[in-house]
């Protein structure tokens, strides 16, 4: 079994949950595998309502304490390293990890910066740009004849998986989540913070457009795949200082050549 103090913080992010029952389920979830913090973003029911405390029971102290976000950006802006899952038959922007993979590479973050778990919309998921925001995509195996699952139900999965990977020796738990896809660089070390990469992309796009290499009809396909391209190498934090530099030091070479 893994030592408890070497896991990071986890947070589960639940974006626009629309059902009332589901949220506190999920509240109650999170208490029964030891989840620390329950995120909700931009809710579209009352999370805090007697349906949801109905449903939390012994995790009503956890919803209580749930913190809502207007984005998913904001939400995961300190966390390292993220997992979303997706149920949806159109391709996702990058490659599914099995869900073994992906969840042994979220334990292996440092404990210190939150890591998160994600799960989408009731009716229809995750968007690509939110998928694009996790380190790894995950999808539970279902029969292919209904494969929809309840959002609470499709939660207690992954969190049983979850515990189940908690519950491993340490050696066996590397062993795991290098067995089905080759190790990387970033597999060992935490990528930089969400919030960090976003701002560096943001500032990079303003650049882009500034000097006429995006358009704004465009700009937002073509930086989905640099944001695609830095998500699969999961840049670290110096990585991100370094690329933010670049475009601050470059908008002020073009500002100065073109005033």
């Amino acid at each position: 079994m893994r030592d408890p103090s070497s896991l990071p913080p986890l947070v589960l992010v639940l974006v626009e949950p629309a059902g009332p029952l589901n949220v506190g389920s999920v509240a109650r979830l999170c208490a029964n595998f030891g989840i620390s913090q329950l995120r909700l973003v931009a809710p579209r029911c009352d999370p805090q309502g007697e349906e949801a405390r109905r449903m939390a029971v012994h995790g009503g102290a956890l919803l209580a304490a749930a913190a809502t976000y207007p984005t998913l950006t904001s939400a995961l802006a300190d966390c390292r390293r993220v997992v979303a899952t997706s149920g949806r038959s159109d391709p996702e922007p990058y490659a599914v990890t099995p869900p073994e993979t992906g969840l042994s590479w979220l334990l292996a973050a440092g404990c210190e910066a939150p890591a998160a778990l994600v799960f989408g919309r009731e009716d229809r998921g995750l968007s690509n740009d939110e998928l694009l925001l996790a380190g790894r995509i995950i999808r539970i195996g279902t029969g292919s004849d209904y494969p929809s699952l309840n959002l609470s139900h499709a939660v207690a999965v992954v969190l049983h998986a979850l515990h189940g990977q908690r519950l491993m020796p340490t050696g066996d738990h590397q062993i795991n989540a290098t067995a089905l896809t080759a190790p990387t660089a970033s597999d060992a070390s935490d990528p930089a913070p969400r919030g960090d990469l976003e701002a560096t992309l943001s500032d990079a796009e303003a650049l882009l457009l500034d000097v006429g290499f995006l358009y704004p009809h465009t700009a937002h396909a073509r930086m989905a795949k640099v944001r695609n391209l830095l998500q699969r190498a999961q840049v670290s934090p110096e990585e991100v200082a370094l690329l933010r530099g670049m475009v601050r030091q470059l908008r002020w070479a073009s500002r100065r050549s073109h005033p």
